[in-house]
């Protein structure tokens, strides 16, 4: 496993990051302390959660199951650098009206203590707004979230899905207080959704700000799992890799040209950015696990890369100069 710094940290983590959204309602709980044995055996140490994963009827499942497998002992958790999120409903009737979805200084302090409760740990090492709110001032945000560092139970704070100009606000906004502000973005980016690169990605890199990609295999497509009759697709779906089929195609071509599975080559292709950090791999099993732990050593040539940006284009670099003079 290779390892890199989260963003301008001293922190080192894994150049996979595992994804526990499954956990709970697609993978039951001995399947997932399998995976995560057999992921801090091959090295990977970066874990993503988020209070809201388990579904809609158990959101907290997931982070359940994390902790019942911290509590094992053995140094799982000494061995994990723990990543969840705030933002999401809990159905927490003690919330009342705060229940919705959104960021403020009474919601993060309730649902960090309900997380760190349900992981069955002290600290999470990195806490995550899941989403912008911007109908709560960066002032309430950052107060926030300095009392939760300066407690010891979060060591970092980072975002996801938030915009190129939601990154430089909150930089410039934890600035002015003298606090170290995020470290760390996640947000959507593969080879079939490269918009990222006009303003996300540079914004970040400029930052120092390490990206966390989501979707990386964008829900399975760009690992091989194509079939259109898929039961479990949508007609949606369905419609949509019949569209995509000609670069599909060519991807899984280019792939057995090169002997390496289609998603491995995809998750490779992500960490070539200067900005990326780390894919979070969602698997479902401990065999998808186990098939996905090459990308983080597979160095494709420039050739490959050309032929995947043939079959994939991107917007055309960084803006304004991808639209612009």
């Amino acid at each position: 496993m290779r390892y890199t710094s989260l963003g301008r940290t001293g922190l080192q983590v894994s150049r996979l990051c595992l994804g526990t959204m499954n956990f709970g309602p697609a993978t039951e709980e001995k399947e997932a302390f399998r995976m995560m044995d057999a992921a801090v055996d091959a090295g990977i140490n970066f874990f993503d959660t988020a209070n809201v994963y388990g579904g809609a009827e158990h959101p907290g499942w997931t982070e359940e199951i994390i902790g019942r497998w911290f509590a094992q002992g053995g140094g799982r958790r000494e061995k994990v650098v723990l990543a969840t999120k705030v933002y999401g409903i809990m159905k927490d009737p003690n919330d009342g009206p705060n229940d919705p979805r959104g960021l403020s200084a009474y919601k993060i302090r309730r649902h960090l203590e309900a997380s760190l409760r349900r992981l069955q740990t002290d600290h999470v090492e990195l806490y995550q707004m899941h989403h912008i709110d911007r109908n709560v001032s960066w002032a309430e945000l950052w107060e926030a979230f300095d009392v939760a560092l300066y407690q010891g139970k979060i060591g970092y704070v980072g975002s996801s899905n938030f915009a190129g100009w939601d990154l430089i606000t909150a930089q410039y906004e934890a600035k002015a207080r003298h606090s170290f502000g995020l470290v760390s973005e996640q947000h959507k980016y593969s080879l079939l959704c490269r918009l990222p690169e006009l303003e996300l990605l540079p914004a970040a890199e400029s930052q120092g700000i390490g990206v966390i990609a989501w979707s990386p295999l964008d829900g399975g497509v760009l690992g091989g799992n194509v079939n259109p009759t898929a039961g479990s697709r949508s007609e949606r779906q369905k419609a949509r890799i019949e569209s995509l089929r000609p670069q599909l195609d060519a991807f899984a071509g280019l792939c057995r040209e090169i002997g390496e599975s289609e998603a491995n080559v995809a998750l490779a292709w992500t960490l070539r950015h200067p900005a990326i950090t780390a894919p979070i791999i969602g698997p479902r099993t401990l065999g998808q696990l186990e098939n996905t732990l090459r990308a983080a050593e597979l160095d494709l040539s420039e050739e490959v890369i050309a032929q995947l940006d043939a079959i994939f284009p991107g917007p055309g670099g960084a803006g304004p100069k991808a639209y612009s003079w």
